[in-house]
């Protein structure tokens, strides 16, 4: 793919905008924004995906990423240090651009800090024998996926969506069907490479710089840039054997999720609920045979939308099975983004959208920030939910209940995972591993007189309560001293102590909280 074509799309995306802001069409962009997203970002999304696709493949192939790397990471490495002879008059970020980020929000820090240039998305090395894949912080779930699965290798947790990076489910979290046996994206990985505040490379693993190891996951980028990490990797297999069980009554749905979320015979336990008292609970395995009149599918284009497949069991009210491929199931919620692209594109799910445009879709979530203008961002802001809870599984049906009084959006993601007890900014009250649940709600809430702000701190207090964790992508109204009474910064603040991270980086909280983001 010729770069020149990505740089035509630019090109024509900011004439787009600058007839916008001339012509003053705020209320096509928010009343009628799918026009704007069909029309313009669903042409050029695709593009990008391509471009990006042969891209990564080519370079993989040419075995050039691994050369490369090197002089990147001593690019980074002078960078800081030049911030440090500068006199590091501000604190030190990314230069990646907020709006490339798949968080909805983005940081007003990137106008104040120095932004660091980190042009990092490769992968690096797959090595079977130590069951590792090496990439670099950039690399997103869409290209891993697409290379390991070709050689008959996945991820044991690989989150959803194609655009979501290595660096941000490190820096971050991340969390799949598989975490009740695996856990969170950080348990997966074995080795992190940072380059530290004085310019420093360091690998740190279990074993090696451990305290640096286990206080990474959740820092957000505020200990050290991320320049590589080694990620377990399993053997694939060719199908998911998946189950779907319709269950009634909240009591019901909650000890059904609870129990097979404790089967380990089950790869892969979701839940999706679709009001107080309904959900559809489903379990699967990997298996290399299956059933030919029960293939689905699911990735094809012309598809229906995942989540509204799942929901027609609820008519059906009886189990049944479907056999899934491997990546097709990865990447289940990624044409619908979950359930969010029905609020953007009302008909997407329509038969003939499906089959004229579904090959283009999803739109890019970076292009739909990038476009979304002031006046969307307060809409979507004050009238949208996009949160995910994390609580022990002994309190989700208090949590989806306290969900439904809140904010009342469904349908509701339920994720299962088991959080180890190891050190961190997140881990178990007690000293043995605990079964915990995601609670992800994406939507429009529905209770009367919704207030963002006062609805989400209700929710955060609940959370807090019950020993659970916010994930931090989404806006967090906590005061300080309250996100340091759900977080464990004990190792977190030994470290910014040491390796001079206070001068370097702003704290985790700062970057997070509602105030630093636009």
């Amino acid at each position: 793919m010729d770069p020149r074509l990505c740089l035509a799309g630019l090109a024509a995306l900011l004439l787009l905008l600058l007839w916008v802001k001339v012509k003053g069409l705020d209320y096509v962009l928010v009343h009628q924004r799918w026009i704007f997203v069909c029309l313009f970002l669903l042409p050029l999304s695709a593009v990008f995906d391509v471009y990006y696709h042969l891209r990564a493949w080519i370079i993989f192939k040419m075995c050039s990423a691994p050369k490369q790397h090197a002089q990147r990471v001593r690019d980074v490495q002078r960078q800081v240090r030049e911030w440090k002879k500068d006199g590091a008059k501000t604190h030190m970020c990314t230069g990646r651009p907020g709006w490339l980020t798949v968080s909805l929000r983005v940081g007003k820090y990137k106008k104040t800090h120095k932004n660091i240039l980190i042009n990092m998305m490769d992968i690096l090395e797959v090595d079977t024998e130590r069951q590792v894949v090496r990439v670099e912080p950039l690399a997103n779930m869409g290209q891993v996926t697409a290379l390991l699965n070709a050689i008959g290798w996945t991820l044991p947790v690989l989150p959803e969506l194609d655009d979501l990076t290595v660096g941000g489910l490190v820096m971050g979290t991340g969390i799949e069907s598989s975490s009740h046996i695996y856990g969170l994206f950080q348990h997966i990985c074995v080795a992190f490479e940072l380059v530290l505040s004085d310019g420093s490379l360091v690998r740190c693993t279990e074993r090696e710089n451990s305290d640096l190891f286990y206080a990474v996951p959740w820092s957000c980028g505020t200990l050290g840039f991320l320049v590589a990490a080694e990620i377990r990797i399993i053997p694939a297999r060719t199908w998911v054997k998946l189950r779907y069980e319709p269950v009634r009554g909240l009591g019901a749905i909650c000890q059904k999720f609870a129990e097979e979320s404790a089967n380990k015979e089950n790869q892969f336990v979701e839940g999706l609920q679709y009001s107080l008292d309904q959900a559809v609970i489903m379990t699967g395995t990997m298996t290399d045979e299956a059933e030919p009149d029960k293939i689905n599918r699911i990735g094809l284009y012309f598809k229906p939308w995942f989540f509204k497949h799942v929901e027609s069991f609820l008519a059906q009210n009886r189990p049944a099975v479907e056999y899934i491929p491997l990546r097709h199931y990865y990447h289940r919620h990624t044409r619908s983004i979950f359930w969010e692209l029905q609020d953007i594109i009302p008909f997407g799910n329509n038969p003939l959208f499906r089959y004229v445009f579904g090959w283009m879709v999803p739109p890019k979530i970076s292009l739909l920030k990038l476009t979304q203008g002031e006046t969307i961002r307060r809409l979507y802001e004050q009238h949208h939910v996009v949160q995910d809870m994390l609580v022990p599984m002994r309190h989700m049906q208090g949590a989806v209940s306290r969900f439904h009084d809140d904010i009342n959006v469904y349908p509701l993601w339920l994720c299962p995972f088991v959080l180890p007890s190891r050190p961190g900014m997140v881990h178990p009250k007690g000293d043995e591993d605990e079964l915990y649940v995601d609670i992800g709600a994406y939507g429009e809430p529905k209770v009367k007189q919704f207030e963002a702000r006062a609805s989400t701190r209700q929710l955060e207090t609940f959370v807090r309560d019950v020993h659970g964790f916010q994930m931090l992508y989404a806006d967090v109204y906590m005061e300080r001293h309250e996100f340091w009474e759900m977080f464990d910064g004990t190792l977190y603040h030994k470290l910014r102590e040491e390796l001079g991270c206070r001068e370097a980086f702003p704290e985790v909280y700062d970057k997070i909280c509602k105030s630093a983001r636009h």
